[in-house]
């Protein structure tokens, strides 16, 4: 049986971690940080977006800023011919 993540990156998901700053609601000079990371489609990233738009409409820390870092695990093998024979005996 295949598991959902592994069928997710064959149809083009990669893993996504986006590190968002946010200020904290009672201290609003106060940086903290939050580690989100799931498959997600670059380059427009629709499961970080609706991460993102529930955090604005649903939490009180206000976004600051978010560094997102996105790598595709499965891709097209690196095949190079290679010239010659070698034989062990």
């Amino acid at each position: 049986m295949v598991g959902k993540d592994f069928r997710r990156q064959l149809e083009g998901y990669g893993l996504t971690t986006a590190h968002i700053h946010y200020r904290r609601p009672d201290h609003p000079w106060l940086l903290q940080t939050y580690v989100w990371q799931d498959y997600d489609l670059f380059p427009h990233f629709p499961g970080l977006q609706r991460f993102l738009d529930f955090w604005q409409r649903t939490l009180e820390g206000r976004l600051h800023s978010v560094t997102v870092a996105h790598s595709r695990l499965i891709a097209p093998a690196e095949i190079r011919a290679v010239n010659g024979e070698f034989r062990l005996n």
